[in-house]
Parts: C-alpha cells; structure tokens; sequence
C-alpha cells in the first residue's frame, strides 16, 4: 500500500512538472504548488519545509541586480566584452563563452547574455566564421556560470541544502569554477569543428542568394556615467559574499537567547544581507529613480524564478519528506547493490532529466539534491556532479536558445528538426560529461 501511494504521489509530482513545463515561466511555480495541495489535502501529507531562504536569497539579489541594471551597470559590462571581442575576432568562439561565463557569474543571471548575442553574431559574421560556433557555447556558458555565481538561485539553492552537512558555498565554488572551465574549454574546441564553414554551408548560400542576409545590426550603447559605478558596488559585493563563504571567522557571531549558544551567521543570511546593501549603496550614490527597478529586464525574470523555484522546491520537499523511509529503502539498496560509480552515475543522470523537464536549475536541485543526500551520497559527491543540471539546455525551450537561434540571420544556429538535434546540444553535452568528470575528481580532494 505503501508502495502504491508513493507511485501516486510521485505521478502528481511528474504531472505538475509536466503541467508547469507547458505553462512555462510563473506556471511552473503555480503547478508547484497544486502539486502540494494535492499531496497535502488529498494523501493527507504533511507540507515539507519551504524554501524560504531560497526565495528570499533570489529576490534580494534580483533587487540588487534591476538596481544596478537601471543604473547602466549592465550595458557597462557588455561594452567592455563588446570591446574584447572585437579585439581579437578569430578568437571569438573562445572569448564569446568566457565572457558570457564571467558576466554571468558576477551578475547572477543569464539575462546579461542577451546583449551580448548581437556582438558574438556581429563578430563572426565579419570574420566569416561560423557563428553557431561560438553562439552555441556562448549560450551555453550563459547558463553555466549560474551554477558557478555565489548570487544565483541555483547557488542559493544548494547553498541551504548543502550546509546543513557542512560544505560551504566556498567549497562548492572551489569545485565548479575549475570543472566549469574546463568543461567550456573543451566544449569550445569541440566547436571549432562543428558544421561546414559560413561560405559552405548551403543554408547561408541560400539565404544570401534571396537577399534575407541583413548586415550585423549596430550594438553600440550609451552608458551613463553611472554604469561603471553601480557594476563596481555590485561586483565588490559578489566579492564579499565569496569572501565570507570562504572565510567563517569573518561572519559575526551571534548568541541564541533562548539557550545561550554562540554561532556565526549563516551564508545564506549574509548573501541577503549583503545585496541588500548593495541595492542601498547604487540607490544612494547613483540616484536611481526606484520606479524604474520594477521596469528592468531582469526583475520580472527573477520574480518568476523565485516563484518558480518556491513551488517547485516545497513540491519536492513534501514529497520526499512523506516517502522518505521508502526512497531510502528503494534508491538506497539500488545504489548500494551497484558500484559507487554506477550509484553516483543514477544521480547525474536523473538529475538531468528532471532538469531537462523543469527547463529550471534551482528547481531541479530542490527536487533531486535532497533526495541525493538522503540515499547516503556525500555533499562533495553531489557537488561534484552538480553540472549534470545542465540538462535545462537538452530540449530547446530555454529562452536564451530560442533568442540566440532567432538572432542568428545566417540560419547556422537553429532549434532542430527533431527537437533533440538542436545546435546547442553538442557543446552542451561535451560540457556536463567533462565538468562532471573534472567535478567529481575534485570532490575527492574538497569537502
């Protein structure tokens, strides 16, 4: 009986990813939640813990990060990759992905790629080089240096998971900027082989035939003197947050009233508070109007990934926490009767899928982490195999995919016939097997 209803439960936790998935965007947050009070009312569950840290993390940092961007912050930043491309354009499928990986890491959003896209195509494109080839791993980058970016949901997410088995947001950064490196290095050379070059490919010659070839479009910006401003209190304070997470003895210590114990402040408090400061410290010196917050790109994005990701992560949690003496008998003997490769190779794996079907990382962690940790996997482990989260870029429904294929006007870069032969599939494959390898033997070494 059992049994059964675990079956159920976790059709209903299925069906609302699947629900949310075709929703897209707040509809993933709000079958989240039907999922919950499916479990909840119908199985008569008790509700799992919400993510709270999690979503407030997300929304103070999506404050600070609108805050910067109304300050001209982030058309600061694409100015100066606009300007590094284009000082060495043969180089473009090589820089095109650090800079998306490195912007993305300080912003914490893959929203800072967008701007970027016109200067990658521009480059190539003058340079007759293939621009799927560096569009396609700069993409993919852009959604790698989240998971590498100590204000990103999806950080903020295995940071509160993480924690409570004492590895810390340093030790997680300390293994993926390594593996994610090296991962987008390999995933760049594998691309300097992939399709035919610009002048042969017979898409191109087609289009450039009917005359549909538009030249490069002008991606000039006019930054305000404040851009720089704000960028540099945004980028000092991602720089603390790293500093306290690496560093306990700088996090103040408190004592608990009710019984006296002394502890330090918790990361994920710091990364709220100390974004908070930053949106406070853009406000006072670079005279942002608040009314024009709300309006920047980046914070409708990251108000739905909070709701998102809080749906999504009380779904799991109440799931787990209700069948968890039964996912530890069930996937704990199926991981101890297999070598712990093969239990270690299961985890990467469905947490690819299920990061494939959510399209989302933060929900993905909340949905598989925890599940990870209570089958006896170690935190290194699971960090060390956290770039299997990439499965968000399997299927082409991620809207940095679709706005990269859109841009491309050579029609090299495209979303597939058969939905898995896409163009981003290959640097992104490349990518999650070498990180995770470059991840896991980190682990070994890091905890």
């Amino acid at each position: 009986m059992d049994i059964l209803i675990l079956i159920l439960e976790l059709l209903v936790v299925v069906g609302a990813i699947f629900m949310g998935t075709r929703t897209s965007g707040i509809g993933l947050g709000t079958w989240g939640l039907v999922g919950t009070a499916i479990i909840v009312f119908v199985f008569q569950q008790a509700p799992g813990a919400a993510p709270v840290d999690a979503v407030f993390i997300v929304l103070t940092v999506v404050t600070a990060a609108s805050v910067m961007q109304a300050a001209g912050g982030i058309d600061w930043l694409v100015s100066i990759a606009a300007k590094a491309i284009r000082s060495n354009p043969k180089m473009v499928t090589f820089a095109a992905p650090f800079f998306s990986f490195i912007f993305t890491v300080g912003a914490g959003t893959g929203n800072i790629f967008y701007p970027l896209i016109p200067v990658i195509y521009d480059v190539a494109y003058q340079q007759r080089i293939r621009p799927e080839r560096p569009l396609a791993v700069a993409a993919v980058a852009s959604q790698v240096g989240i998971i590498c970016s100590p204000v990103s949901a999806a950080v903020a997410s295995m940071v509160v998971l993480l924690v409570p088995h004492g590895f810390q947001i340093g030790s997680l950064l300390a293994i993926m900027w390594p593996a994610s490196i090296v991962g987008l290095a390999v995933a760049a050379l594998v691309m300097l082989r992939k399709g035919k070059d610009l002048d042969d490919d017979p898409e191109f010659q087609r289009r450039l035939a009917d005359g549909r070839i538009e030249p490069p479009a002008d991606t000039a910006v006019q930054v305000p003197k404040t851009g720089p401003i704000s960028a540099v209190i945004f980028l000092i304070g991602v720089l603390a947050i790293i500093a306290f997470g690496f560093f306990d003895v700088l996090r103040p210590v408190i004592e608990t009233a009710d019984d006296g114990t002394v502890s330090r402040v918790s990361v994920a408090v710091i990364i709220q508070v100390v974004m908070g400061l930053v949106a406070g410290l853009i406000f006072l010196i670079c005279r942002v109007p608040a009314a024009n917050v709300p309006k920047q790109s980046t914070f409708p994005a990251g108000v739905v990934g909070a709701i998102a990701l809080f749906g999504i992560a009380w779904l799991a949690n109440t799931f787990v926490k209700a069948n968890e003496p039964l996912i530890v008998n069930g996937l704990g003997s199926l991981v101890a009767g297999t070598s712990a490769f093969l239990g270690a190779l299961i985890f990467a794996l469905v947490l690819f899928l299920v990061a494939m079907l959510t399209t989302s990382q933060s929900s993905a962690t909340n949905a598989i982490v925890p599940i990870g940790l209570t089958i006896g996997l170690t935190a290194s482990t699971i960090a060390g195999l956290w770039p299997a989260v990439m499965g968000i870029y399997a299927l082409p429904a991620n809207g940095s995919q679709v706005a990269t294929a859109g841009f491309d006007q050579t029609g090299t870069t495209t979303l597939g016939k058969y939905v898995v032969d896409h163009s981003f599939q290959l640097p992104n494959l490349v990518f999650i097997v070498t990180a995770c390898v470059v991840g896991t033997i980190l682990a070994t070494f890091i905890s």
